[in-house]
C-alpha cells in the first residue's frame, strides 16, 4: 500500500486572539491554543478518524502538542515529539525558545512517548536553515516509518517545509497553511502526489486574515 503523509498546522493561539497576553506570559514565545482553537483541534480529529494514521509527530512547543493530543485521544495514538517540526526560530520572532520540559509535559499529556529522540534546537535560524531543517526531518520520518500513514503536525514553516521537501515540484508560493488545516500526500513509487492542499472543510470557523 503507498504511504500517506498528513501535515496539519496548530489551531489558533492566544496570542493571536489576545494579543496582551504576551505581557504577562511566563514563556512568552510558548503560547497554548486559544479557545477556539481548542475546538479546531477537536475538529481535526474528527476529520481524521477512519484515515488509517499510526503514528503522530509533532513539534515540541505547546500549541502544536496540545492539537496533536487531541488526534492522539481520537484515535488512541501515543505522539512522539521532533524539534524537527518546531517553529522558524527567527530571532527577530523570538529570543531562546521556550518550551516546557519534556518531563512536565509528558505529565499533562502521557500520550507523548518518552523512546522518541525528540532531538536538539539549533538557535538562531534563517529561512533557508529552517527549509533545509524541516525538510530533512520530512525524508527521516518517512523513511523511519515506511509502514505508517503519518501524521506531522507543526506550525506554517515547518507545514511548508515538509511538503516542499516531498514534492520539490511544488513553489513556496504553492503552499499556505492556514491555523489546522490539513495537507494530504500520497506515495507514488518513487513521487508524491499532493491530494489535499490547506483544507479546512473540518473547521466550522478559520482565519481568513493571520
Amino acid at each position: 500500500m503507498p504511504q500517506t503523509v498528513w501535515i496539519a498546522r496548530h489551531g489558533n493561539r492566544i496570542d493571536f486572539v489576545n494579543p496582551a497576553w504576551f505581557n504577562t506570559a511566563e514563556r512568552r514565545y510558548d503560547p497554548h491554543l486559544s479557545d477556539d482553537g481548542e475546538i479546531q483541534a477537536k475538529q481535526l480529529a474528527n476529520r481524521l478518524v477512519g484515515e488509517g494514521i499510526t503514528q503522530i509527530i509533532a513539534s515540541p512547543f505547546l500549541r502544536t502538542v496540545q492539537t496533536a493530543n487531541a488526534v492522539a485521544e481520537k484515535l488512541d495514538l501515543s505522539i512522539k515529539l521532533d524539534w524537527g517540526l518546531g517553529e522558524w526560530l527567527n530571532p527577530d520572532w523570538m529570543s531562546c525558545p521556550e518550551t516546557l520540559p519534556l518531563a512536565i509535559l509528558s505529565q499533562e499529556f502521557p500520550r507523548i512517548d518518552l523512546s522518541h529522540p525528540v532531538g536538539v534546537f539549533h538557535y538562531p535560524e534563517t529561512w533557508e536553515d529552517c527549509l533545509k531543517r524541516t525538510a530533512d526531518t520530512a525524508k527521516r520520518l518517512v523513511n523511519t516509518f515506511p509502514q505508517d500513514d503519518l501524521l506531522l503536525v507543526g506550525h506554517g514553516a515547518s507545514v511548508l517545509g515538509t511538503a516542499l521537501a516531498l514534492i520539490p515540484s511544488l513553489k513556496e508560493t504553492e503552499i499556505k497553511p492556514s491555523l489546522c488545516c490539513l495537507f494530504k500526500l500520497v506515495q507514488n513509487g518513487e513521487k508524491w502526489i499532493l491530494e489535499l492542499n490547506d483544507d479546512t472543510e473540518h473547521l466550522t470557523e478559520s482565519e481568513t486574515v493571520i
